[in-house]
């Protein structure tokens, strides 16, 4: 088995890679994404890559099932069982509103996902450090559990209690009685996904996940089976959401792991490209057919935070922080009482944008591209799939400019100006609001819309340069096959740092948190030498609320992590104090290194010229249509030089330059874009 295959399933279409790591070549295809059934699509794509299944030795897979389950509402039916007098944590949770509800007098609090006649509380209870003040009382967790699920109906249980990070055996008990009880019952434990503090968000954390284990459990169980009728009989693995991937059956166990490993696998992309080319700080910013996920890559790394939020929802795992917003290929383009606006709703892969001719009737931002010239109806997913014009036009001119007197170029222009409105605040968000200034940063354009879309954006806030890599529109799946496989390990210990033992305290528990992954590793075929750890600890001054995370690999004391602590304070909040540091939580990052496939060197162009014609299409820079020239990106090769305006053609994707950008193939294939307002 010499081949790696990975799979990424996105709101319109699903796209599959495979490397071949012999011959070091590597194939794509795209498919439509299936709804109904979202394995049927990812086998679709597998198909059209014409391989053996045999032949494989890892697939990794990224899917926004999950995502999706909590966004739409269509998760299971959930229960809590928590300590007694506690059931209602997880619906007060905290008081404080969210930002744009701060000063709304209307504002109601959304919904939870768990009603409280869905929440009982049994006899049991620990105490901070971790010790027994009530013994759990295992006949009153099946009696609940019997209640939830006999009676009630649901379909999914949720077990937390107080301080079981400190502790965990209540919970594992109650989980042996309820799985001794009813075999068939899924329940997620809070222990199992995270050992920190804070019952609101650990509670929050493990309703999400018990929420989406049924559905992700049967999902995976179908499209393995689909596979093993193919022969497949290599490592199956899911990309999680702070990085990495999780074999298939361990993501079963905690599938919150992967709520947002979809736009994972873009990120490791983004971190691989930017190591192979030296370029350090980075904004990957991912255009699909239904939503725009944008994130920071500073100093190699993209940025991860340890608590987040979906919807209203804290998430205590690890995730990178993306941004997402509603802004795709099919975001529609609406009017609210005269005034333009895109999405969030999208046409998605069916009925799709009018253009498609499967029944849309909404205007999208891809039929505006069609109008400004941008996209060869012709040419579309390489001639595979075409686009009416025509059909784009009217639904424009009858939905958005007739309405507003004006004409469908110019609706059409304003379309991609309140788009890229949203997408500016979006990028300040993790950039300018995190004292970063994304001037410093080279834009990553990748997924289907993206290579046409970053380099306005890329003017709009003055940044100098824009990466479009080769086989952007499949990129994120290209990036699945650059991730190690990654299992994240943390303990709560809120201690002074002047009253820290440097060996028993901080150097002891990281030997433990390491112990747990070098074992999980093992497990999985990860010998020593294809081990690694990343410690880190969270730390903050005493009274202070948030914390920051400090590197603690290499420590040689406390006094090292007191002046690392203080480095970062700095770093992120202009200044130091003279309160005593203290250590919130512990942090370990265990990761078993796969083979990867090596960033290819730019390969002769095909030997054609590669300019094909000259289209009028619309310039942002000179405010009006022109002449673009078209050129084919296969046809490019290391050097070549394209000025704008310009369209570089690929089979699934159309990259576009205004006339005051120029673009430069790299070493690597690449097209680096500089120009515009940045440079």
């Amino acid at each position: 088995m010499t081949q790696r295959l990975a799979v990424d399933i996105g709101g319109t279409f699903v796209d599959a890679i495979t490397f071949d790591q012999a011959e070091g070549t590597i194939e794509l295809e795209k498919a439509p994404t299936t709804q109904e059934d979202p394995t049927k699509g990812v086998l679709n794509g597998i198909e059209k890559l014409d391989l053996q299944l045999d032949e494989i030795d890892t697939f990794v897979h990224g899917t926004t099932l999950g995502i999706n389950a909590f966004l739409e509402r269509e998760g299971a039916k959930t229960g809590i069982i928590t300590n007694e007098g506690f059931r209602d944590i997880y619906e007060i949770g905290r008081t404080n509103l969210e930002r744009d509800a701060m000063y709304d007098i209307t504002y109601e609090k959304p919904a939870t996902l768990v009603r409280r006649r869905n929440r009982i509380g049994v006899p049991s209870r620990l105490k901070a450090d971790g010790s027994e003040k009530i013994p759990l009382k295992e006949d009153a967790v099946a009696d609940a559990a019997s209640i939830l699920l006999k009676d009630q109906g649901v379909e999914s249980l949720a077990v937390c209690f107080l301080h079981s990070y400190a502790n965990p055996d209540h919970e594992r008990a109650a989980g042996q009685v309820i799985q001794e009880e009813f075999p068939e019952a899924t329940v997620s434990l809070s222990s199992d996904i995270t050992s920190e503090y804070r019952e609101y968000e650990r509670t929050s954390t493990t309703v999400l996940d018990a929420y989406i284990k049924p559905i992700f459990e049967s999902y995976v169980d179908r499209l393995d089976g689909k596979l093993d009728e193919d022969d497949f009989d290599g490592e199956f693995f899911i990309t999680r959401s702070g990085g990495g991937a999780l074999d298939a059956e361990n993501a079963k166990t905690a599938p919150v792991h992967t709520i947002l490993s979809g736009p994972a696998g873009g990120l490791i992309g983004a971190s691989a490209v930017g190591d192979a080319t030296g370029r350090d700080n980075l904004i990957a910013v991912d255009m699909g057919g239904t939503s725009l996920d944008a994130c920071v890559v500073e100093d190699g790394s993209p940025a991860v935070e340890y608590e987040s939020k979906l919807g209203h929802l804290p998430v205590m795992i690890p995730v990178y922080d993306i941004r997402t917003i509603g802004a795709g290929g099919g975001s529609i383009a609406w009017l609210d009482s005269g005034l333009l606006k895109v999405g969030p709703k999208s046409a998605g892969a069916d009925p799709g944008p009018i253009c498609y001719g499967n029944g849309g009737t909404e205007p999208t931002l891809t039929d505006a591209a069609l109008v400004l010239g941008y996209i060869d109806p012709e040419a579309f997913l390489g001639g595979e799939m075409e686009l009416d014009g025509a059909a784009a036009r009217k639904g424009i001119e009858d939905a958005l400019a007739a309405p507003l007197d004006t004409t469908p170029q110019d609706i059409s222009r304003g379309v991609f100006d309140v788009t890229l409105a949203n997408t500016v605040g979006a990028i300040r968000e993790i950039t300018v609001e995190k004292g970063l200034d994304p001037r410093d940063f080279t834009m990553v354009a990748y997924g289907g819309a993206g290579p046409m879309f970053v380099p306005l954006l890329a003017r709009e806030m003055n940044v100098g340069e824009v990466l479009v890599p080769q086989a952007p529109s499949v990129f994120s799946a290209w990036g699945m096959l650059m991730a190690d496989v990654v299992y994240d390990y943390s303990q709560t210990h809120i201690e002074v740092l002047d009253e820290v033992s440097f060996e028993e305290d901080i150097e002891a528990e990281f030997e433990a948190l390491e112990a747990e992954g070098r074992e999980t590793l093992a497990e999985e075929g990860f010998f020593e030498d294809r081990q690694s750890f990343e410690r880190s600890v969270e730390m903050r001054y005493f009274g202070q609320e948030h914390t920051v995370e400090v590197p603690a690999d290499g420590l040689d004391g406390i006094q090292e992590l007191s002046e690392r602590f203080d480095e970062v304070h700095q770093s992120r909040y202009g200044h130091t104090m003279d309160d005593p540091p203290q250590v919130v939580h512990l942090r370990v990052r265990a990761v078993g290194e796969n083979d990867k496939p090596e960033l290819a060197r730019q390969g002769e162009s095909d030997g054609g010229d590669p300019h094909m014609e000259i289209r009028d299409a619309y310039c942002f820079a000179k405010g009006q249509e022109t002449e673009f020239n078209v050129y084919r990106r296969s046809g490019l090769t290391e050097g070549d030089v394209v000025d704008g305006p310009c369209i570089v053609e690929e089979p699934t994707t159309t990259i576009t330059m205004q006339s005051d950008q120029t673009a430069t193939v790299d070493e690597f294939g690449h097209l680096v874009i500089t120009g515009g307002d940045g440079e």
